[in-house]
């Protein structure tokens, strides 16, 4: 630790900070400067909250086990929180960061500061903005190499490369995501998706700008690969070459060689290419896996691309080969089969802990519905307005943040009865559903758990108002095994015989299938106060989501740390629940056309 940082060690102590026992790590500091920034994309110029001035955001390296502190300052007109995806953040959620869950937003002209603490975690994951839509613009990845002296469970790379993916409106994404809650209809759909920040030649207004990667032939890189899209899973490829994916989620996988990949938003991936093609240019190219019945054709059908440039002395190609192998936008076969592959490493270096013997058993429900409107008169089916819901509830953000409450007793703003299993059965998956089972139950529902039960969740996709596609699940302060998936409804008799219980994907995203299940083990080892949700912010917007509360275990060490002396004040928020302030000027001249 240099003066600086001693300094600041200092500082935070001054600042009754908590900080846990560093085993092995070191210490990083970084402040992010949330700010307004100009940027011209598909031929418009228009303005986005950014951190430090740029899309995507900074990248944070760090080792295994170490401890970061980010100092947040907001110039933006609004307020945000940061969540540090997939970082387990043992017994701190004070610091993980989902707006009225575990703290109010840090509003325009103030600041602070979040302690980010790496516990098991190596390879990728990502930071963002967890108000609302604000992570379409308001993310970054974070690289976590393994511990000093250690290397990778497979060759060392001769280079790497981090690529994030994301989408751009060509209006404001605020305003229209607006009008859309104002009128009950569907949300704005992206104009593009980028790579790095940048559409690629396919797209309008983007050829001088189109990301490279620098590649030197017969050498390996690794590919730190992070979906920022809002609402879209994707495929991705490169044109004739073979990708390996060797990790996933901030763990490792046993190699899988594949042609393509699926990710869905909140997912991260290593994948390790060889440069072994002739000296040329090569597209890498993204586009949308749309899960949503085939007559859904409003989504984004551009083609996120880059090039992948060998260095050397040829003429470049006047045709830059695009990649076949990439799937087509409806082909839920291609999504099924990538993710079946998935396997963790479990080595004796990476070991696999699945839960054996379950104390708690959840069966819940991930749906789409309406909730009624007088008259018809809402912009979504029917005439009534959009809503999701998780066992038929529709979560709504309450006054101040659950952590708060639970952490000093407040009530009367959570319950406690978020359901095991849902008050009806039906054919979950099947055609022409009543529609007197479309309305959820609005409200702030959580689920309770002991410490160190082990919990096994079967989540159920349905056809409610013929609106079944995937949703990706992710639960924060926590990985989980993934122990099996299928398509149609769960059978509670013959689909836990096919589990896999010995080498199954430890992730914190899981894709539940169209039409399908997913099921999940995990330990409540980890106390404090976590968001469970769907990441596609359309969905999560709507009401896919609850929280997990866990209680202390015995000691100091198992129970949920003392807060800071500084949490945003609730009061007054400029948060995603008053989600245009009237400071917002380029949203509100446009809702009052």
């Amino acid at each position: 630790m240099d003066l600086f940082q001693s300094r600041m060690f200092r500082c935070l102590l001054a600042l009754n900070v908590v900080l846990l026992p560093l085993a092995q790590g070191s210490i990083h500091f970084y402040d992010f400067v949330l700010k307004e920034q100009n940027f011209t994309k598909l031929c418009v110029t228009k303005s986005v909250l950014t951190v430090n001035g740029s899309f995507p955001g900074p990248e944070m390296r760090v080792h295994k086990g170490d401890t970061v502190f980010v100092n947040v300052h907001n110039h933006g007109y609004y307020g945000v929180t940061l969540h540090w995806h997939g970082v387990k953040q043992p017994g701190n959620s004070w610091s993980d960061g989902p707006e009225f869950i575990t703290q109010c937003p840090i509003a325009p002209g103030t600041n602070f500061t979040y302690e980010v603490q790496f516990t098991n975690e190596e390879g990728t994951l990502w930071w963002h903005a967890h108000s609302e839509w604000t992570r379409a613009t308001v993310h970054g990845a974070i690289v976590i190499l393994p511990i000093e002296g250690t290397t990778y469970p497979y060759p060392n790379p001769d280079g790497e490369e981090v690529l994030v993916f994301a989408c751009w409106y060509k209006e404001s994404m605020r305003a229209l995501l607006e009008l859309a809650l104002d009128t009950g209809s569907d949300t704005p759909r992206s104009d593009a998706y980028t790579i790095n920040g940048e559409p690629g030649d396919a797209c309008a207004c983007s050829n001088e700008t189109t990301y490279r990667v620098l590649v030197d032939y017969g050498k390996t890189y690794l590919l730190r690969m992070v979906n920022a899209v809002l609402n879209a899973e994707l495929f991705f490829s490169i044109a004739g070459h073979n990708l390996t994916v060797v990790g996933m989620d901030g763990a490792y996988l046993k190699p899988i060689d594949t042609a393509y990949i699926m990710m869905t938003p909140g997912q991260t991936m290593d994948v390790l290419v060889t440069a072994n093609q002739s000296l040329s240019y090569y597209y890498m190219a993204a586009r949308q896996y749309s899960s949503d019945r085939l007559d859904v054709t409003n989504y984004d059908h551009s083609n996120a691309t880059a090039i992948l440039q060998y260095r050397g002395n040829y003429s470049a190609p006047e045709a830059i080969p695009f990649p076949s192998t990439l799937p087509s936008y409806k082909d839920n076969a291609a999504a099924l089969t990538f993710t079946d592959r998935l396997r963790s490493l479990a080595s004796e270096e990476h070991p696999v802990n699945v839960p054996q013997n379950v104390t708690t058993r959840m069966f819940v429900l991930v749906s789409m519905g309406v909730l009624i409107c007088p008259n018809s008169s809402c912009g979504g089916i029917y005439g009534d307005r959009l809503a999701s819901s998780m066992n038929n509830y529709s979560w709504v953000n309450p006054s101040i943040d659950i952590l708060q409450a639970y952490y000093r007793n407040i009530s009367d703003i959570y319950s406690t009865n978020f359901p095991d299993f849902p008050g009806i059965l039906y054919n979950f998956t099947g055609d022409d559903l009543s529609l007197n089972i479309s309305v959820p139950t609005k409200g702030t529902v959580v689920k309770v758990f002991d410490f160190n039960e082990t919990i096994e969740i079967v989540f159920q996709g349905t056809n409610i108002i013929d609106g079944a596609e995937t949703h990706p699940m992710h639960l924060h302060g926590y990985a989980f095994y993934v122990v099996g998936t299928g398509i149609g409804d769960f059978d509670v008799d013959t689909d836990p015989q096919q589990y896999n219980l010995v080498d199954p994907p430890y992730l914190n995203t899981v894709p539940v299938p169209k039409g399908g299940w997913a099921a999940i083990r995990f330990t409540a080892d980890n106390p404090g106060v976590w968001y469970m949700h769907c990441h596609l912010d359309r969905h999560l917007t709507w009401g896919m989501d609850t929280v997990f509360i866990v209680k202390n275990g015995g000691t100091p060490a198992t129970s949920l740390r003392p807060p800071p002396a500084y949490m945003p004040p609730c009061h007054n928020s400029t948060g995603s629940s008053r989600l245009f302030s009237i400071l917002d000027k380029e949203a509100h001249s446009l809702i009052m056309r």
